[in-house]
């Protein structure tokens, strides 16, 4: 009787909801699906940017905004294992998180994040603090000094990018107001857009600017840069799920749909507007549509999906194009206008579009659209003033050590020969 108690009793311990749950278990698919992901993101950063940015330059310059893209690219995945991600997913304060994972010190192989290895988490997030320090150079490119670059990038990835990061994703103040970011509306897109729209006027307009014609010196290039943003944001966005789930799926179906529906939009109303649609605009619609879904990805329906993707191609356009001159700002590749523009947008609209009863997937208990919406415009406010904030400071710091914008006559001979001795072509 004894025995057959005791047999009893285990099999109870072991069903499903049992008094004692199952310890955390890594699990292969969602290894490997995160490490896929991560590998993803990092692939946006180099070749993506370096070439979507690089295309919309003179030939001039083209090597010294992928220097920078490179070189921040290594310098921020540098200060991520020292400091940063101890700081932004450490438990601290509101703002900021501790240092005990210095140097991931503590960090054992085989612990986990849900149901993946942590040290995939810290890779993963890494590779979203790499591509929204190198977003923020395109704002300002064709005229700063490369060890301005350096030292903007140290300040204003320990000062803006770690904060946000913990504020929203890391159990900060925003994260326990509910804010909804799935994969870094605020924390990459709004926040990279403020630091670069603060350095282009500071900085000041690139010599000859509206008085001579700046094209991007390679269509093709700024193509394929776009064509690897694409590819690569499935990792930024169905990554952000963490696990190969139901979720995943739908972040990855939402990116597809935003996309094509802002690619259609700018490209319409482009036409509309200049008689002729341009591959410049399906590339500039298709980032539109990327950011705008970010913040959105794992929480909205696909109808809302392809909404908001709509409203981004317009937006996106109208923030090239009307807001770049009532703002008299010289934002060469355009960061504000798009990243800044559809990030904002693609935050608010995440407030209306998870409710339950236009397709997403609800809110939290308890919250109403009202709310949250307000909560959205209040992590749109704390990014746009932190990261303003921070940037300034960062690039007075800067201008004071090294000074931040090149001579006239190096600006205008073109920064790949002066300041990195090549030229991307033969002459």
């Amino acid at each position: 009787m004894k025995t057959r108690l005791s047999v009893l009793l285990l099999g109870c311990l072991l069903l499903p909801g049992a008094a004692l749950a199952a310890p955390a278990v890594a699990d292969k698919a969602d290894n490997a699906f995160m490490m896929l992901c991560t590998a993803l993101v990092l692939f946006m950063t180099i070749p993506g940017i370096a070439l979507f940015y690089g295309g919309l330059l003179r030939a001039k310059n083209v090597l010294s905004l992928m220097t920078q893209v490179t070189v921040t690219f290594a310098l921020v995945c540098v200060l991520w294992v020292i400091y940063g991600y101890s700081l932004a997913f450490g438990e601290g304060n509101a703002v900021f998180g501790n240092l005990d994972a210095l140097l991931l010190k503590g960090i054992g192989l085989t612990d986990l994040v849900g149901t993946f290895y942590k040290m995939i988490h810290v890779a993963f997030q890494g590779s979203f603090a790499c591509i929204t320090v190198a977003l923020i150079v395109g704002a300002f490119a064709e005229r700063i000094r490369f060890s301005a670059v350096l030292i903007f990038s140290v300040l204003w990835f320990t000062f803006s990018y770690v904060p946000m990061a913990h504020m929203v994703w890391g159990g900060g103040f925003l994260a326990a107001d509910g804010a909804l970011d799935f994969a870094g509306g605020t924390v990459v897109h709004i926040n990279a857009a403020i630091a670069g729209l603060a350095g282009a006027y500071l900085l000041g307009k690139r010599a000859g600017f509206g008085k001579e014609a700046f094209k991007p010196h390679s269509l093709p290039m700024v193509f394929l840069g776009t064509a690897v943003l694409y590819i690569g944001w499935f990792g930024f966005n169905a990554g952000s799920a963490g696990m190969a789930n139901e979720i995943a799926g739908l972040a990855f179906v939402n990116t597809v749909v935003a996309t094509a529906g802002a690619i259609l939009s700018w490209i319409f109303a482009e036409w509309m507007a200049r008689g002729k649609p341009s591959l410049l605009g399906a590339c500039s619609g298709c980032i539109a549509g990327l950011v705008a879904i970010t913040p959105a990805a794992g929480t909205v329906g696909v109808g809302g999906a392809l909404l908001l993707g709509l409203i981004a191609g317009v937006a996106g356009l109208w923030g090239v194009v009307v807001l770049k001159r009532w703002l008299h700002v010289d934002d060469t590749c355009d960061v504000f206008g798009v990243h800044g523009v559809c990030g904002i947008i693609g935050c608010l609209a995440t407030g209306i579009l998870t409710a339950s009863s236009l397709g997403g997937t609800g809110y939290a208990q308890g919250v109403t659209m009202g709310h949250q919406l307000g909560v959205q415009a209040l992590s749109v406010v704390v990014c746009v003033v932190w990261s303003g904030v921070a940037a300034l400071i960062a690039f007075k710091i800067a201008d004071m050590f090294v000074g931040l914008r090149v001579p006239e006559e190096q600006e205008r001979e073109g920064l790949d020969v002066n300041s990195h001795g090549e030229n991307a072509y033969n002459q």
